[in-house]
């Protein structure tokens, strides 16, 4: 019987301990792919250039002549891709917008 004012225990048998783990994982147990970014766009528009923020607070200049309309302080997941032009969308890590 539990004392007064404690609820009543499910089982009177403790759970198992865990053991420890032999060693870390061999591979990533995380994958995520790489070319997804997540964020809240900070400059907004029809484009073609919009900035992002990530969760971890990394600044993308995002470059996306396709991507339409992305509303400034909207959350955003987009795939990306390394920018192999010369357009300078300001400050942040250089991405182009993968549409399509």
């Amino acid at each position: 019987m539990a004392p007064a004012g404690r609820p009543t225990p499910l089982s009177a048998t403790p759970p198992p301990t865990p053991g420890r783990p032999a060693g870390p994982p061999r591979k990533p147990t995380d994958n995520r792919p790489t070319d997804l970014i997540a964020g809240r766009i900070t400059r907004g528009g029809d484009g073609p250039c919009y900035t992002l923020v990530d969760e971890n607070e990394r600044e993308y200049a995002l470059h996306g002549p396709d991507a339409g309309e992305l509303t400034e302080g909207s959350f955003v997941t987009l795939r990306v891709s390394p920018r192999t032009d010369t357009v300078d969308c300001g400050p942040g890590i250089p991405m182009r917008i993968v549409t399509g």
